[in-house]
């Protein structure tokens, strides 16, 4: 496990200096998760479960902490959760509330991810986190992240990090290009997806 660890953390550190979603240690996209799979979290159950993927996807992860919440679990026990499966913030928009979900984050953290905006790249990142925590804590919390992905010059590995995009998405991401407006990416994209899945994919993008 250690060594996978360290696999994990290398890859991240050479990720290039691009807005991407943060490098997964582990954790997975609380929006993407099978239903089998998160009924399996601590705590969780199959009814749960079954509540939190139809309620899906979720703008951020305070409204999937208030669903959670609503079901009877305990803040602590939506924690562990969060340790295993997270619905990514927004580096440069997401709230203290948020920020503070992302376990071991804490006041000071969430502090130091507002006070750097904006955020353009985890190299960035990296160099202003860093500051506070050692290199594997970076990488930590960058899973928890995600530096928003411009339309019009992201390269296709950029899009394919992502939670649930492949190639053809990636590809068709790069067809309609020049992106100009929100409807245009509705349009476009939900000539592949349904809409949910479209809102889904919005939020990890910008048009500049």
């Amino acid at each position: 496990m250690t060594r996978i660890l360290a696999l994990a953390l290398a890859l991240f550190l050479a990720v290039p200096a691009a807005a991407q979603v943060g490098k997964s240690l582990g954790v997975v996209d609380a929006n993407t998760i099978a239903e089998a799979d998160l009924a399996k979290l601590p705590g969780m159950t199959p009814a749960i479960a079954k509540a939190v993927v139809a309620a899906r996807p979720f703008d951020s992860i305070v409204d999937l902490n208030k669903l959670l919440l609503s079901q009877k679990l305990t803040q602590e026990q939506a924690n562990e959760i969060y340790k295993q499966a997270f619905i990514h913030i927004n580096l440069n928009t997401a709230t203290a509330a948020e920020i503070l979900l992302v376990p071991g984050a804490g006041k000071r953290m969430a502090h130091e991810f507002e006070e750097y905006r904006p955020w353009k790249s985890w190299a960035q990142f990296e160099k202003e986190i860093g500051k506070y925590v050692d290199a594997k804590e970076v990488a930590r919390l960058a899973q928890y992240s995600f530096i928003p992905l411009n339309l019009n010059t992201a390269t296709e590995a950029d899009f394919m990090t992502i939670p649930g995009v492949g190639k053809r998405m990636a590809h068709e991401f790069d067809e309609y290009r020049p992106w100009k407006t929100p409807a245009q990416f509705e349009k476009e994209i939900g000539k592949y997806v349904d809409a949910k899945e479209v809102k889904r994919l919005w939020r990890y993008v910008v048009i500049q």
